[in-house]
């Protein structure tokens, strides 16, 4: 009896074979499992980091985009579409003073036109390189020899002594600027500052960069769940090398977020403050110069219709000071900034510009032509040409302003992005070496 007891002993406290096949298996199988949860995690790391510098780095383009070179290719075709029609004003004012035309206007044409010139070639050597409106800016460059070919021949006949023949040339060649070169400088105007909305939107926009915190959660789960498998099977209390990639990644996402949420707030604040001010004052100039024109035009045509002075009108409504006008919107957007001032200026110059040009149509109404002219492109300070020039300087202080306000409050966002994306590269290679490290410490214990 006590034999077989003391006999029956050993073989009870031997785990059934079954037992120790199984425990076998568990034993030889967790090196593998390491090994593999090491190379998912250094290529997921690795993913995440290309993701990672991808995605900031496209926003930082974008950033840099936006104030590097789309808001100043919606300068200078807002300045171009300025230069010709000034151009056009400018020429005809001079064609109308007779044959002495002032030195002063000849200049200011002849500068207007190189202005749109250097406008014309920057605008088209950034169509070359990118999506850009091709079709309108080739229409000005052809168009634009044709006009100051006609402008040329004005001034020539005028100065021979035949200024109907002279006439009949500046009428043509005002033709070709409102019917062909200033549609044209529009579109192009129109088409830049799409392009320019499109990139803002590009740095700003939260598609990616949601896709690229998403997949920082999911990787920074699947460490923490390793982390708390390898504490399970090994009874290591803290793996440093996964824990040195968890907080590597930590610190990559937070950077990017807060990089992105920096970046986003300055263009969204500048561009409500600054740059739609900007927008609606460009709209407003380009109003007054048609309107500028108009006057000008009915001057020539001494024909006591209304059609120009209608046009005109509507120019003057749309331009503002009024509700609903240009220059009403960019006042009630620029509040407190420093374009506020050079806005309320062109508030007030407008309405003194409009009541001088309302006398000018009366004396055309009344064929007073002599007393017309005087009016419309006299020196004079109290003259539509001296009106018209103090608004367009105020215009041009209160755009100026805000340009310059866009792009100190954007300047510093793609550099922002950039460190952004240098870091998830750094992060991205210290989880690599992090997981390696780590794991491959514990592949060591089981050799």
């Amino acid at each position: 009896m006590t034999a077989s007891t003391t006999g029956a002993s050993p073989v009870a406290a031997s785990p059934p074979p079954r037992r120790r096949g199984l425990v076998r298996r568990l034993a030889t199988g967790t090196p593998r499992v390491i090994g593999l949860l090491m190379v998912v995690l250094v290529i997921a790391s690795l993913a995440w980091g290309v993701a990672g510098v991808w995605i900031a780095a496209g926003h930082a383009s974008a950033a840099s985009g936006v104030v590097g070179t789309n808001a100043p290719l919606s300068f200078e075709a807002r300045q171009m579409y300025q230069s010709l029609s000034d151009a056009d004003v400018t020429a005809t004012s001079a064609f109308l003073a007779g044959p002495d035309e002032p030195l002063a206007a000849r200049t200011r044409y002849q500068d207007d036109i190189a202005q749109a010139g250097t406008d014309l070639s920057d605008l088209r050597a950034a169509a070359s390189s990118g999506p850009a409106p091709g079709a309108s800016l080739s229409a000005v460059a052809t168009g634009l020899p044709v006009y100051t070919g006609y402008v040329a021949q004005a001034q020539s006949n005028d100065t021979l002594g035949y200024p109907l023949t002279g006439g009949s040339f500046m009428q043509v060649a005002s033709e070709q600027m409102h019917l062909v070169l200033l549609p044209a400088a529009r579109n192009v105007y129109t088409q830049v500052n799409r392009t320019l909305a499109a990139r803002s939107a590009q740095a700003s926009g939260l598609p990616w960069i949601a896709v690229a915190v998403a997949c920082s959660v999911v990787l920074g789960i699947a460490l923490l769940r390793v982390q708390r498998w390898l504490s399970r099977r090994t009874r290591r209390t803290v793996n440093y090398g996964l824990l040195g990639a968890t907080l590597a990644l930590l610190v990559a996402t937070v950077w990017l977020l807060a990089a992105f949420l920096g970046v986003r707030g300055d263009l969204t604040r500048a561009e409500a403050h600054d740059l739609a001010p900007a927008e609606s004052l460009a709209q407003a100039s380009i109003a007054v110069q048609q309107a500028r024109s108009d006057e000008v035009l009915n001057l020539i045509s001494r024909s006591g219709a209304t059609s120009f002075r209608g046009d005109f009108n509507v120019a003057r409504k749309q331009a503002g000071p009024g509700a609903g006008s240009l220059l009403t919107s960019a006042a009630d957007a620029a509040r407190g900034t420093g374009a506020a001032t050079p806005i309320a200026a062109a508030g007030r110059d407008a309405t003194a510009w409009y009541a001088v040009s309302s006398r000018a149509f009366s004396l055309d109404l009344q064929a007073s032509y002599a007393a017309e002219t005087k009016l419309v492109i006299g020196s004079g300070a109290g003259s539509s040409a001296a009106r018209f020039d103090q608004l367009e300087k105020d215009l041009s202080a209160a755009i100026g302003s805000g340009q310059a306000a866009f792009t100190a409050g954007t300047h510093g966002g793609s550099g922002a992005l950039t460190g952004a994306a240098v870091a998830f590269g750094a992060a991205a290679l210290l989880m690599v070496i992090g997981c390696t490290w780590g794991l491959s410490q514990r592949l060591a214990e089981y050799r």
